[in-house]
């Protein structure tokens, strides 16, 4: 049995599972489909065709699905899909796919959007994210999982972020920002290794210290980037830093660091 406040609206042809809350004056589109146990706060707008998973948590005045900001989109039917267990923040504004952009974005599972972060149309996001306050990423935007963005930051179109991954405060991404590592500034630059998170996460430390080799190969020896990925690529016995080499070679924004 769903908790929907008689101030709610919930359209004809919306599909809410068992255990579903939805409070007062939240709106809810004929399209949308939410999964058990997810909560919606006050004054929520939930519109278009829109899944959201289990267990979510989402907080008074976000709106998620409403049109692209897109001056192409015309009316086309498009996607937006939310995995489980995401916390949802107040004022967020997550939008659907584009057309031109494979028609859908869609959302992992286990990710925290603090207050006014926006997600537009055609972003992928994967599991494991944190994205603090007023976080921007514009179109077709790729985050992998586990990536941490700081607040005030924007992500410019078609950038990717590679897993594990750490943008400070109040940067600008106009570039690929590669996995395992630190990055800030306007334009944003790799400033490190996001050596917090990694040992956060990979038990073994001799992973750790394979990767600490394979990035001062890269930006540390003064060789050509995509020669020295190539290079790891091939000869590099370990996981991470065969995929740290592989998301070089296949960047298409390019990599932002200042060559020493």
């Amino acid at each position: 049995m769903s908790n929907i406040h008689p101030s709610a609206i919930v359209e004809d042809g919306a599909n809410i599972a068992k255990n579903v809350t939805i409070g007062p004056f939240s709106i809810i589109g004929a399209k949308v489909t939410i999964g058990e146990g997810t909560t919606i706060d006050s004054h929520c707008v939930i519109e278009g065709d829109t899944t959201i998973g289990k267990n979510n948590q989402i907080f008074s005045h976000a709106v998620l699905g409403t049109i692209p900001q897109d001056l192409k989109y015309n009316g086309e039917s498009v996607q937006l899909i939310i995995g489980d267990n995401n916390k949802i923040r107040e004022f967020t504004l997550f939008n659907p796919g584009t057309i031109g952009g494979g028609s859908v974005t869609k959302i992992g599972d286990n990710n925290l959007f603090m207050g006014y972060v926006h997600v537009a149309h055609d972003c992928i996001i994967g599991d494991n994210c944190i994205f603090a306050n007023v976080a921007t990423l514009a179109g077709h935007v790729e985050v992998e999982d586990n990536v941490v963005v700081g607040g005030l930051s924007a992500i410019h179109q078609f950038c990717k972020l590679g897993t594990q991954s750490m943008l400070g405060g109040g940067s600008i991404v106009v570039q690929d920002i590669p996995p395992f590592c630190n990055t800030e500034g306007n334009r944003a630059t790799i400033r490190g290794l996001n050596l917090t998170g990694l040992r956060r996460r990979l038990k073994n430390r001799e992973d750790i210290n394979e990767i600490k080799k394979g990035y001062k190969e890269l930006f540390e020896s003064g060789k050509p980037l995509q020669d020295t990925a190539k290079e790891l690529l091939e000869n590099s016995d370990n996981i991470y830093v065969k995929q740290l080499a592989k998301f070089i070679i296949e960047t298409k924004r390019g990599i932002p660091f200042t060559r020493k």
